[in-house]
């Protein structure tokens, strides 16, 4: 099965080693067939601590490294 990539903002860089990433996802209401904006925020490992608040980074699933980290810094996306 593949691992999961996701796309979002870098939103905190105050851990060692680690990013809060801040991805967002738009839908469509079912019902109300309204666009709907839902943000999820995500820890993520970054070793070489390389991203600072403001980046757009790529994360990718891993094994678990810690209690709350279960993805990784990719590298920094070229969207902006």
């Amino acid at each position: 099965m593949p691992k999961r990539i996701l796309t979002g903002t870098v939103t905190s860089d105050k851990n060692e080693q680690t990013v809060t990433v801040l991805v967002e996802r738009r839908f469509t209401h079912p019902v109300m067939k309204k666009t709907v904006r839902r943000s999820k925020k995500y820890r993520a490992h970054d070793p070489l601590n390389a991203f600072k608040v403001g980046d757009t980074v790529r994360i990718q699933e891993c094994a678990p490294i810690s209690k709350n980290k279960r993805w990784e810094v990719m590298a920094e996306s070229a969207e902006a």
